[in-house]
């Protein structure tokens, strides 16, 4: 799978668990990387995690640690959370 194409799908995968999830749960991006890569799924964690804070940056979720929006030089575990109103 190229890097392009499994962007686009980590992005839509992230966004579709995230909506069906709603505001009050949220998903790791190991998640969706688990979801499309298969077996190569930590291959794809580096990408999951930017397309979630690109994803935040446009105001589709929000990227938390231990409940709090964080920025993307976070390190560690992050989590993502659908946002249903105005970011």
């Amino acid at each position: 799978m190229g890097e392009r194409s499994s962007d686009g799908l980590l992005r839509t995968e992230i966004l579709r668990i995230a909506e069906q999830r709603g505001s009050d749960k949220t998903l790791c991006p190991s998640d969706a990387a688990r979801s499309i890569g298969g077996e190569g799924w930590r291959d794809l964690m580096p990408a999951a995690r930017r397309i979630a804070f690109e994803l935040a940056g446009e105001g589709r979720v929000d990227v938390t640690q231990h409940g709090d929006r964080v920025e993307p030089d976070a390190r560690g575990p992050i989590r993502i959370r659908w946002v249903t109103g105005p970011a």
